[in-house]
């Protein structure tokens, strides 16, 4: 008997590359396709699909090299759960940007391989993803690299500090609560709809803050987010004090922003929880605040001298510095995810306020299954 073989995915605006996949998926067996419905993927992306779940099924359905498809029953990243324990395949069958510490437990809890596609182009054919195609916003996210949390009076007040963020190229469509700055790109959308216009960076990143958070919010979203999505390049901001940086250093040397690219890895988590909260159990002092500014002043040192060592030790002090004042950022499931990596690699943080996100790893050899990002230059 041919061995079942499964693929969950959005597949929207069917392309070359999902037909390509599902080639790659049905070389091991017979291939069966869970679909996100239209509200996992409203939650998960923040938008709403070109196609409908009705019409992706049938498109999906119709190419030659799938047995069969249907609408995942479930929600959020693992909506597929109930379907497959129903279906029994012997293989998961995932592409880089699909695989999770959580799908390979998944996998392991009942028996089923976990493979990860090769994600080749058919032969004469040029590679292709949703997200290239969409081209429906050219806004960049962002990464903070280190001293994440000093964008908040809270913290700053007890300790002058900074934070380091990278400008990202929008190649993947990170997931909503992901702590890639997906709510102040929304609001750069909602103002700009396609792309950051021209003048005053700051100003510009201004305007996303002020807009972001209007008078009155209960909880005002960190300044390090609109910058670092506007502000191209690797950037130091430091406070003091307040909610806006009383200075900041932009840095786009070409050999820095190099290293930092083929040094960075990414790691899909689950997206946070609508319930995280992020801002109870805190224990914010001088002591925490200092220690996570001593860390990332080593972090920036070490990145201009592109350091990797210095870097990735940089990195796993100012991230252990966070969770001191803030341990909600690392439920459970967050720190197994980290524990498969923490001995492999030169250094690590988590996406944003955690909760799920990104594992982002620091380590000069290639990280199995992890993603690459590119950083905004201009």
């Amino acid at each position: 008997m041919s061995k079942k073989v499964f693929v969950s995915g959005c597949y929207d605006m069917l392309h070359s590359g999902h037909v390509a996949f599902f080639e790659e998926a049905s070389s091991y067996g017979d291939l069966y396709v869970g679909i996100g419905s239209d509200r996992t993927i409203q939650d998960l992306k923040n938008r709403k699909t070109i196609n409908t779940e009705r019409e992706r099924l049938y498109m999906v359905k119709a190419v030659r090299y799938v047995k069969d498809a249907f609408v995942n029953s479930g929600s959020g990243i693992m909506d597929f759960a109930e379907d497959v324990k129903r279906l029994k395949p012997d293989i998961f069958f995932v592409n880089s940007d699909g695989y999770t510490a959580e799908k390979k437990r998944f996998c392991e809890e009942n028996s089923i391989e976990l493979i990860v596609s090769k994600r080749e182009p058919a032969a004469g054919l040029p590679r292709r993803s949703t997200t290239a195609l969409r081209q429906e916003c050219n806004i960049p996210y962002r990464i903070d690299l280190a001293g994440g949390w000093h964008d908040q009076p809270s913290v700053n007040k007890f300790c002058p500090g900074s934070v380091i963020t990278i400008c990202i190229e929008p190649d993947y469509e990170f997931n909503n609560r992901s702590g890639m700055s997906t709510s102040s790109r929304k609001a750069a959308m909602e103002m700009w709809h396609v792309d950051i216009p021209e003048g005053d960076r700051e100003t510009l990143a201004k305007m996303v803050f002020r807009y972001e958070n209007p008078p009155g919010c209960e909880y005002v979203s960190g300044s390090q987010d609109a910058i670092g999505i506007v502000m191209p390049g690797l950037n130091r901001l430091d406070y003091d004090n307040g909610y806006w940086p009383v200075h900041i250093e932009k840095n786009l040397d070409a050999e820095i922003l190099d290293f930092i690219e083929d040094c960075l890895w990414m790691v899909p988590l689950s997206p946070r929880t609508s319930d995280y909260k992020v801002l109870d159990n805190t224990n914010i002092d001088e002591q925490g605040a200092l220690r996570l500014a001593r860390a990332t002043d080593r972090c920036w040192q070490a990145l201009l001298a592109r350091d990797v060592d210095a870097w990735g030790a940089a990195s796993k002090d100012s991230f252990y510095a966070q969770i001191a004042m803030f341990p909600n950022m690392t439920p459970p499931e967050v720190l197994e995810c980290i524990d498969l990596y923490k001995d492999k690699v030169k250094g690590f943080k988590i996406s944003g306020a955690g909760g799920g996100g990104y594992l982002i790893l620091i380590n000069d050899t290639p990280v199995e299954n992890a993603l690459k990002i590119r950083i905004r230059r201009n």
